[in-house]
């Protein structure tokens, strides 16, 4: 059993319980930003901005963006099955 795969699929049956995606429509990059902004029901130009900022300041948004793109799956990829 793969971990995560029942909470993924529970998720998706049930509307009240959110799960961290990228985004494959609203993407300018790879939906990170959209993603984000979807989860926490904001727009998604501030991640954005947020981003960039946090990248010009100290490099720590481009990391953070790079991991995103690695861990989080996109909302169109098929759930992992049980």
């Amino acid at each position: 059993m793969v971990p995560g795969a029942a909470e993924r699929d529970s998720a998706d049956m049930n509307p009240d319980i959110r799960i961290l995606n990228r985004s494959s429509e609203d993407k300018m990059l790879a939906g990170v930003a959209g993603g984000l902004g979807e989860y926490f029901g904001v727009d998604p130009v501030l991640f954005r901005v947020g981003f960039v900022a946090a990248t010009l300041l100290s490099g720590v948004g481009a990391l953070a963006y790079l991991a995103l793109v690695l861990l989080v799956r996109t909302d169109d990829e098929m759930p992992l099955p049980a």
